[in-house]
């Protein structure tokens, strides 16, 4: 017959070994539908959301709808999403049921068609290609819409257009080296480093993230590099960190003309903070330069600051006009769009991580003053001030409403 002390022996000797550690789980407060159509929009190639950073969504409670085909052009195939536990449904009606939008470009007619009150859309905003009557249709819709290029982070950084503008930087100086060379009639030539040869100059308009990052690809390929700014302080910390010492001026007609001349590459990498982007380089200037030389007009997206330019596309990129080539391109970051297409998605998934462990978008918006930044319609109400006055649409604080909801 057993004992107390038996008993209790018994009882405890399995509490006494080594216990396997156990986690707390986190409480999920939501859980989100996330969809992703198909770009619309004439030679747009990226995607907004890759299948590494779908299945991570997936793994953390979230629902993510992939339209058919939506990542072919940036090489992503049907199969890589529902790999990553997508959902791929052929029907745009399906995608434009969840609570979040994903977009790249923003929503034509048909798609605001198909929108519903309380959802969510994050995508550019690009109101210059846009119907008259774009606004209206999204407020008609009560939607809460952001706009990807206007969001800040932290240290007041505009993350999307950071990204962005370092692809197309950088880019944009091979597309110069590609129309110098034999392969488009160019010159023929290398942009440098070729050991008793002369290297080719590049002059640079802008000292923004795309001027820096023009600036590197093309010190890197050995070519002299001279940049015109109107903001000193621009053009002084450029200098910081390129950790270099380069040819750099203010604006002035006269000493652009003369540095123009000898130029084999201009980059128009001026960005104006609302509007259109200041022409700079009047039609005679652009004559002046040598035959065979290449214009990269990254400004054309704002109107461009050369005189001679106009928007091209990917397929006939170039036009040649008093002998110089021009590249007017406005979206080339389509160009790379698989690079592009991840530098959008390492920046949107830990927004949408956040939307969903505060219970939403209309949540993250009260929470997050970096967010709000981006956002233009709250509930279908315009909260930009900019757009309002622009258009002559009433507007609201987004403060105000916050609170009046609250």
């Amino acid at each position: 017959m057993s004992t107390y002390k038996d008993v209790l022996r018994t009882l405890t000797k399995g509490a006494l070994a080594t216990q396997e550690e156990m986690l707390e789980v986190g409480h999920k407060k939501g859980s989100l539908t996330i969809g992703i159509p198909k770009e619309l929009t004439y030679q747009e190639n990226r995607i907004a959301l890759v299948p590494d950073d779908a299945a991570l969504l997936i793994n953390h409670g979230h629902k993510v709808v992939v339209e058919a085909n939506a990542g072919k052009n940036a090489h992503f195939e049907d199969t890589d999403f529902s790999e990553a536990g997508c959902q791929i449904t052929p029907s745009s009606h399906e995608v434009f049921k969840a609570d979040v939008i994903l977009k790249v470009t923003p929503p034509v007619t048909n798609e605001i068609e198909l929108m519903h009150p309380g959802q969510t859309l994050i995508s550019a905003l690009q109101l210059t290609s846009q119907p008259k009557d774009f606004l209206k249709y999204l407020m008609e819709k009560k939607i809460n819409a952001i706009a990807f290029d206007s969001l800040r982070d932290v240290a007041g950084i505009f993350p999307v257009i950071r990204s962005m503008s370092e692809i197309v930087g950088g880019t944009s100086i091979s597309i110069a080296e590609e129309y110098l060379s034999n392969v488009h009639n160019g010159p023929g030539l290398v942009m440098g480093g070729v050991s008793g040869i002369a290297p080719t100059e590049v002059v640079i308009l802008g000292a923004g993230t795309v001027g820096e990052f023009a600036a590197r690809a093309a010190i890197g390929r050995g070519a002299i590099v001279k940049i015109f700014d109107n903001s000193i302080s621009r053009l002084r910390r450029l200098q910081i960190m390129l950790a270099t010492r380069i040819f750099t001026s203010t604006i002035r007609p006269r000493v652009l003309s003369r540095h123009l001349k000898t130029a084999d590459v201009a980059i128009g990498a001026i960005r104006a903070e609302e509007g259109i982007t200041p022409m700079v380089v009047t039609e005679q200037m652009v004559s002046d330069m040598k035959v065979g030389s290449v214009i990269v007009d990254v400004s054309i997206d704002q109107g461009g600051c050369f005189e001679t330019s106009h928007v091209t596309n990917h397929s006939e990129p170039v036009f040649r006009k008093h002998g110089v080539t021009h590249y007017c391109v406005p979206n080339i970051a389509s160009r790379v769009s698989r690079t592009a297409s991840i530098a959008f998605s390492n920046i949107f998934t830990p927004v949408l991580q956040k939307a969903g462990d505060l219970g939403g978008f209309e949540n993250l918006i009260k929470n997050d003053m970096y967010l709000r930044n981006g956002v233009y319609l709250y509930k279908g109400i315009l909260t930009n001030k900019y757009l309002g006055e622009t258009y002559n649409i009433p507007y609201n604080d987004i403060e105000l409403l916050i609170m009046n909801n609250q």
